[in-house]
């Protein structure tokens, strides 16, 4: 399986893959859920390669380690789905 951040580069640089919509569904630790969000609106941090910044619906904003994304959608289809450790499917 392609690492989370070979795919998300893919996505930034292959401009015939990147035509289509992206949703990234991520840890929310908090709610002790996945989270989904469009991958237009999360931005890379500058100062920490392995973090992605998304504001939540209240405007706040997060810093959000690439290892908490557990899903990748592409144009509604799961193209990649990473389970936590531990948490082996049946």
């Amino acid at each position: 399986m392609i690492p989370t951040h070979e795919l998300l580069s893919r996505i930034r640089w292959d401009a015939a893959f990147a035509t289509s919509r992206f949703v990234i569904g991520y840890w929310d630790r908090v709610a002790s859920r996945v989270r989904h969000a469009d991958l237009r609106e999360i931005s890379r941090d500058a100062d920490n390669p392995t973090l992605f910044d998304l504001l939540d619906e209240e405007g706040v904003a997060h810093s959000i380690p690439f290892h908490r994304v557990r899903e990748v959608w592409r144009d509604g289809k799961l193209i990649r789905q990473r389970h936590p450790p531990g948490d082996i499917p049946a």
